[in-house]
């Protein structure tokens, strides 16, 4: 009888959800796999899978909670125009955040049932007031109160009641975004295969006060195909609204690393200063990150070694914008 040897071969196989989009910002339909070359690590890899099938949405909306009190009102009237974005067969999450992340949700609900708008009413806040900080002369801080009001200013520590010449230290203003953006991936990396992960941030952006760093997170994100989607509101949206470029504005964004988020993971960003402009970003967006071409292929790199492999999507056609994950991290799960 003859001996049958089998041999077992481990391939990484890689899946790239790819947006084009013309001068104008509009999605490019009618490409074929033949438009499009993917490079890992500088080499080409020839594809093994193309579709423009719909994909379903598992998306995370995470609401910035630290935003001043008059951006937040015009984020809290938008929330509302959030589920008729999503379609019966996305599911969807809602995290807020200030100082930590609140899980509103406790788990995904499908997009169309009568539970999401409950959720979404959790997640309006007040906001915070915008203070003009002051660390001299008598009016700095206010750590002794009574009956809710600053006592008299010449007894708070540092003045009458400290030493001679004391200065104080303005105190950071708070903005968990890391920590928010770890939590929705957190719960995203247990979502099935074939539906698309998506975290969509309302947020100016800002980060401060975070356990989690943007390196971390980023590495978490890539290593479990999450892309991050948002819309820049308040600060961030000042210098213009509509879709923000992917190269750096000058003199805007250095305050805002949702726009790192974004660019790393093969999202898109939005800048609005409205009511109507954030309502609008909900619904554009989502049919951008339902409706794209996704390639796939079986990486030439070792199966697993840890190491972060860079993609490099591109369309033999002039004057188009290509939108994909800059690169992932391997993992087991990929293995076929």
């Amino acid at each position: 009888m003859e001996a049958l040897t089998h041999l077992v071969v481990n391939v990484n196989f890689v899946e790239v959800p790819v947006t084009v989009k013309d001068p104008k910002g509009h999605l490019v339909a009618g490409l074929t796999y033949r438009d499009f070359k993917v490079y890992e690590n500088n080499s080409r890899e020839p594809l093994t899978l193309f579709t423009v099938d719909p994909a379903p949405l598992s998306i995370v909306f995470v609401v910035d909670q630290s935003l001043t009190s008059d951006v937040m009102a015009k984020v809290n009237a938008s929330l509302d125009a959030i589920q008729g974005a999503l379609t019966p067969y996305d599911e969807v999450a809602v995290i807020s955040y200030s100082n930590g992340p609140q899980d509103r949700s406790h788990g995904f609900t499908g997009g169309q049932t009568a539970r999401v708008p409950f959720i979404l009413e959790a997640a309006k806040t007040a906001g915070t007031e915008m203070m003009v900080p002051n660390n001299v002369g008598p009016m700095y801080g206010c750590p002794i109160h009574v009956n809710g009001n600053c006592a008299d200013p010449t007894i708070q520590p540092g003045f009458s009641a400290g030493p001679a010449g004391s200065v104080g230290v303005i105190p950071k203003e708070i903005h968990t975004l890391n920590d928010a953006i770890l939590a929705a991936a957190k719960q995203l990396s247990t979502r099935p295969k074939g539906r698309r992960r998506i975290i969509y941030v309302i947020s100016d952006g800002k980060e401060y006060g975070s356990k989690a760093t943007f390196k971390e997170v980023l590495r978490y994100l890539e290593t479990n195909k999450i892309a991050v989607y948002g819309t820049a509101v308040g600060a961030s949206a000042m210098w213009g609204e509509g879709t923000i470029s992917r190269l750096h504005l000058p003199f805007t964004m250095y305050d805002n690393i949702l726009s790192k988020y974004t660019l790393a993971t093969g999202g898109t960003l939005d800048s609005e200063l409205s009511t109507n402009g954030i309502e609008k970003s909900y619904q554009k967006i989502a049919e951008e990150a339902r409706n794209q071409y996704t390639l796939g292929y079986n990486s030439h790199e070792p199966f697993i070694d840890s190491k972060f492999r860079k993609i490099d999507v591109r369309v033999e056609r002039p004057g188009l914008e290509v939108i994909a994950k800059t690169g992932y991290y391997p993992s087991a799960q990929d293995a076929h």
